[in-house]
C-alpha cells in the first residue's frame, strides 16, 4: 500500500530499526527478502530503543535488580528484566540474540515449576498470558515450560469465555493478555482446544465492542505503551484483528473510534505512560515503581501509528 510521502518518510526514519522493521513488513506489505527489511533486522541490536535497552543490561543476564530471583526480575516496576523483556519481544528480538536469551533463560528459571508463575501455583492470568506472549515471540513457544503456562491459560478461561487477573467467576476486559498470548502462536500451531478458546475468547470481547463493562472506564480511551498488563481499545483491536476477526461487523464502531483519532498528518498521538491511572480508581501502585517512557505523551507516536495501521489494514480500511 501506499502512504502519504512525509508519513512514510517519518515512519521510516533511521533512528529505530525496529519500528522500519514492522512497517515495512506490516504495513508496506515488503517480503522478508527485501534488502530494506533484511537491512532493518540486522540493525535492531545496534541503534534504536532495542540497542538502549540492552546497554542497560547487567553482566548475569537481567537488569535493574541485583539479583535473579523471582521478585528481582520483576521488581522494581516497570524497568526490570520482565519488563524490558516484553518490549524486546514487541521490538521483534528473538533467542538469537544471546543476550536476550540469557535474560529469558533466567526468566523461565525463575518461574517454571509446581510453585511458579509458568503454570504453576503463582501463576496468575497477566503475568503468565504476557510471559507466553514473550516468549513464544522470544522463540521459546515449543519449550516445555511455555507449553505448561499454555495449558494454565487455557484451564484458567471463565465459563462466559474470558479471563480475570484476580479471583472472579467472571472475565473482564482488562484481562487481555490470555487472547494476546495465542495470537503470538503460529495458526497452524492451534489445537482444536486452543481453537475453541480463541473463538470463546475473541466473542466475549465481540460482545462488549472491545469497550463496554459496567460504567465507562476512562484508561481504556487512551493509547500508550509499553501496554505491558495495561489494556486500551487499541490493545483489544490488535489482539483481536491478529487472531483473524478483522472483518468482524462487531469490530466497526472501534474502527471507527480508531480512525477518529487519527490526526490530519495521518500520524496518532500517544496518550500517556503507565501507571495512569484516575486518583479515584481503587487500584493504585504502590512506589516505588519507575515508567518506561520511550516516547513523550501527548505528541506523534511511530510506534502506536504503526500499529493503528496495522489493525486498518488487517480491516481493511486502508
Amino acid at each position: 500500500m501506499e502512504l502519504p510521502a512525509g508519513l512514510r518518510s517519518w515512519l521510516l526514519e533511521e533512528k529505530d530499526p525496529s519500528v522500519r522493521f514492522r512497517v515495512l513488513t506490516e504495513v508496506l506489505d515488503r517480503a522478508p527478502e527485501d534488502p530494506e527489511v533484511v537491512a532493518a533486522a540486522a540493525e535492531r541490536g545496534h541503534a534504536g530503543w532495542g540497542e538502549a535497552i540492552l546497554t542497560r543490561q547487567l553482566p548475569a543476564g537481567q537488569w535493574d535488580s541485583p539479583g535473579t530471583s523471582s521478585r528481582d526480575l520483576y521488581t522494581p516496576k516497570y524497568i526490570a528484566t520482565n519488563w524490558r523483556l516484553l518490549v524486546l519481544s514487541d521490538l521483534g528480538f528473538t533467542r538469537a540474540h544471546p543476550a536476550v536469551a540469557r535474560a529469558a533463560e533466567l526468566l523461565m528459571a525463575a518461574e517454571a515449576g509446581p510453585s511458579g508463575a509458568l503454570g504453576g501455583s503463582e501463576s496468575e492470568v497477566c503475568f503468565t498470558g504476557n510471559a507466553v506472549r514473550m516468549l513464544t515471540k522470544l522463540g521459546y513457544g515449543s519449550d516445555a515450560r511455555v507449553a505448561a503456562a499454555l495449558a494454565w491459560l487455557l484451564e484458567s478461561q471463565k465459563t462466559d469465555g474470558g479471563w480475570h487477573c484476580f479471583p472472579s467467576p467472571t472475565g473482564t476486559l482488562d484481562c487481555w493478555e490470555a487472547l494476546a498470548a495465542f495470537a503470538a502462536i503460529p495458526r497452524a500451531e492451534w489445537t482444536d482446544r486452543l481453537r475453541r478458546a480463541v473463538e470463546a475468547g475473541a466473542n466475549f470481547y465481540l460482545d462488549r465492542g472491545l469497550l463496554h463493562e459496567g460504567e465507562p472506564y476512562a484508561p481504556w480511551l487512551r493509547l500508550h505503551y509499553p501496554v505491558h498488563y495495561y489494556y486500551d481499545l487499541l490493545v483489544g483491536l490488535d489482539a483481536l484483528t491478529a487472531l483473524g476477526y478483522a472483518k468482524e461487523l462487531r469490530l466497526g464502531p472501534a474502527l471507527d473510534w480508531l480512525e477518529s483519532r487519527r490526526s490530519p498528518d495521518g500520524s496518532w498521538n500517544i496518550d500517556a505512560s503507565h501507571p495512569d491511572l484516575p486518583t479515584e480508581d481503587p487500584y493504585q501502585l504502590r512506589p516505588p515503581y519507575y515508567p518506561f517512557v520511550l516516547e513523550t505523551p501527548g505528541r506523534p507516536s511511530r510506534w502506536i501509528t504503526l500499529n493503528a495501521l496495522a489493525v486498518l489494514r488487517r480491516a481493511g480500511r486502508l
